[in-house]
């Protein structure tokens, strides 16, 4: 039986913004995430059922979901919390700190 090939949806954070575009992930699951080098930020998530109303994601603990700050191009492993999620977006830096990037930062979101 063959495998299911994995999707990447890309998503563009804007030169001078902090927020991408959204990603329709529908059912598939958020297996990881190609980053860019980025201006040095953590990387959050805003998350939406209905792809129109979007809420910062939390963890269990209510702690904000993030992928530590680097300045180097890296493949992450999605964090788990946002599988079930049929609609996501990424923000450099956290809701409370946005972190505006220096030029366009496409992010490869890869979707099974």
């Amino acid at each position: 039986m063959p495998i299911a090939k994995a999707v990447v949806l890309p998503v563009t954070i804007p030169n001078g913004q902090s927020l991408s575009d959204a990603a329709e992930i529908g059912e598939g699951v958020l297996l990881g995430i190609q980053v860019p080098a980025l201006t040095n930020a953590a990387l959050t998530f805003q998350g939406s059922h209905d792809g129109v109303t979007y809420q910062n994601v939390f963890d269990p603990a209510q702690v904000e979901v993030s992928i530590p700050a680097s300045t180097g191009a890296r493949f992450v492993q999605a964090p788990t919390t946002l599988n079930g999620l049929p609609f996501v977006k990424m923000r450099s830096g956290t809701s409370g700190a946005p972190v505006a990037q220096g030029a366009d930062r496409i992010l490869q979101l890869v979707v099974k």
